[in-house]
């Protein structure tokens, strides 16, 4: 457990130190304000699939909570990678839009699979 929040902390150090070094290589002049924004957003959107693909190696107390763990997992994985894709590709309104969408999807699916194994286990 302190390992995991180790890791957390630091990762979130990391985005603040990748954040600030690009705000000063725009005051700079090395790179303009749009670069700052991709820059930082697509990290943001690795950081969310790190931390779904680090979902699944938790451990979980029960069966259902272990399948909950890798849906969630594999869609928090995947929309952080297409959140980070639109960052880095798309133009910045086009990603707005599409990087929100795919992390709003992402939760949801983990959300309705979650939904269903409940509705499953009530009804047996």
């Amino acid at each position: 457990m302190k390992k995991e929040l180790i890791q957390d902390i630091a990762s979130g150090v990391g985005i603040l130190v990748l954040a600030l070094g690009a705000s000063l290589a725009r005051q700079q002049g090395y790179i303009d304000e749009d670069a700052t924004i991709r820059i930082v957003l697509c990290a943001i959107g690795l950081q969310i699939a790190w931390f779904g693909n680090r979902m699944p190696k938790r451990i979980a107390p029960s069966n259902a909570a272990r399948k909950v763990t890798r849906v969630g997992g594999w869609s928090l994985a995947l929309s952080g990678l297409v959140y980070a894709s639109f960052w880095v590709f798309a133009p910045i309104p086009v990603a707005v839009v599409g990087g929100c969408a795919a992390v709003i999807l992402g939760i949801a699916v983990t959300v309705f699979y979650c939904l269903s194994l409940r509705s499953k286990a009530n009804a047996a």
